[in-house]
């Protein structure tokens, strides 16, 4: 797993396989009041364009209306970092599920106070998300 200390991605195993795990993540997004975007399906597009891809992957666009107004309200470069996408993906036989914290990514860009404080807040409600679909 690389949600260990100083790395900069919260990723963790699943037991499941890779379309339960899609269909979970879809169900935990909801739960938590966040909407999907949009899914893009990374293994299926590459392999329509001619390039080798053996594995899964789908990354999901997620987004809290009431999260990203604030950010955007605080600071609209920020759009350049909106929605927060999470991955799921096969690698060596197994499904993982995975992001770049939202946090983490704020903290190269801004020091903010209320920008932070937003960021934790997403941060924590996507590692509920992943946590939940794992």
């Amino acid at each position: 797993m690389d949600n260990q200390t100083g790395s900069p991605y919260y990723i963790v195993d699943s037991g499941k396989p890779f379309e339960t795990a899609v269909a979970d993540l879809d169900a935990a997004v909801k739960r938590n009041q966040f909407g999907v975007l949009h899914v893009h399906d990374l293994g299926a597009t590459l392999r329509s364009k001619g390039q080798a891809f053996s594995g899964e992957c789908k990354v999901f666009e997620v987004c809290s209306p009431r999260h990203a107004a604030g950010v955007l309200k605080s600071d609209l470069r920020m759009a350049t970092v909106l929605p927060c996408r999470i991955s799921v993906y096969t690698e060596h036989g197994t499904t993982r599920i995975g992001m770049v914290p939202p946090s983490a990514m704020l903290a190269s860009l801004s020091q903010d106070p209320q920008l932070v404080a937003v960021a934790q807040e997403v941060d924590d409600a996507t590692r509920r998300m992943i946590d939940e679909a794992r």
